[in-house]
């Protein structure tokens, strides 16, 4: 069964789309924990991110770190934070926060509510920074 990182890679559901290569895609998290929270996902479905072949989970981290200074570039932070989960949707999925403090890492804490036009603009901006 597809995942929805799938369908959302295949255009079927929209997202603020970040960057996109052959192998990977990034997207604006739709319930961010910071302004700027974004997925990197492999196209190819996994569930878990240890079970990738060890060149695609190098190239992924490779790909993250290109949208991680773009992210860093357009949004206000020490540091882009790094967090893989992988509980709520079965596709490999590696999480980029900003981030000034180790506490802002926190997936508990209360959401952040940015308008829709507010996300346009984000990932325009960032997208805009990548350097793939």
């Amino acid at each position: 069964m597809e995942t929805i990182f799938t369908r959302i890679i295949k255009g079927e559901i929209p997202c603020y789309k970040i960057a996109e290569d052959d192998r990977f895609f990034a997207f604006l998290d739709i319930s961010p924990i910071a302004k700027g929270h974004t997925l990197v996902v492999p196209k190819l479905q996994n569930d878990y991110i240890f079970d990738l072949e060890d060149e695609m989970l190098a190239e992924m981290m490779v790909f993250a770190k290109k949208v991680a200074k773009a992210i860093r570039q357009n949004v206000e932070c020490a540091r882009i934070g790094v967090a893989v989960i992988g509980l709520d949707v079965p596709h490999t999925h590696v999480h980029l926060v900003p981030i000034t403090k180790a506490g802002d890492l926190d997936f508990t804490k209360k959401r952040v509510e940015l308008s829709s036009e507010e996300m346009l603009n984000l990932s325009s901006a960032i997208s805009g920074s990548v350097n793939l």
